[in-house]
């Protein structure tokens, strides 16, 4: 049966869209945990490779939430693509931070915190919900925030700002109404 692209997309609304966010939960917080209790020549390295894991985190768990992007038996959804083009374009972006984060190794927080953000903004278009719009603008105001008021604790404060805001982002998807 051929499905317009308005009943694809209702269809991928109904999703539950956890994993994905508990997957960044999960990885900020060890970024977090390694700003508070590793010297930052390790914890650079912790934020990248813990940020650019989140898409395989995210398809580990979306297994145990029933999401199960990797699921064969899925019917072929046009916004499951572009929700990955989303993720595409987070990755990429990495190629912002990487050459800022050569000059000063303090601005990948800042960086990697805000920039990976912003797929959420095109999530939100793409479900018709406003979780998306806050979390992104939200996302960027506390980072930008933190990233001036306490510039000594850049690698503890961002990361837990992230988290505080994927445990609101989270709690919104849970109770938002679906059609």
């Amino acid at each position: 049966m051929n499905r317009t692209l308005e009943q694809q997309r209702i269809e991928f609304s109904n999703g539950k869209f956890l994993a994905t966010p508990l997957a960044g939960l999960i990885a900020w917080l060890i970024v977090g945990i390694a700003g508070l209790t590793l010297p930052r020549q390790v914890t650079v390295w912790v934020l990248f490779v813990a940020t650019g894991c989140i898409v395989y985190l995210g398809m580990f768990i979306s297994k145990f939430t029933g999401e199960n992007f990797m699921a064969k038996s899925k019917p072929k959804n046009e916004f499951d693509m572009l929700f990955f083009y989303t993720i595409g374009q987070a990755i990429l972006v990495y190629s912002i931070a990487i050459p800022f984060f050569l000059v000063d190794y303090s601005s990948l927080p800042l960086t990697v915190g805000i920039l990976t953000g912003l797929m959420w903004l095109p999530f939100s278009w793409i479900i018709n919900h406003w979780v998306g719009i806050f979390h992104t603008i939200t996302r960027t105001v506390l980072v930008l925030s933190l990233w001036y008021l306490l510039p000594e604790y850049k690698f503890v404060a961002i990361p837990f700002g992230i988290v505080i805001i994927y445990i609101i982002t989270i709690i919104i998807l849970q109770n938002r109404k679906t059609e």
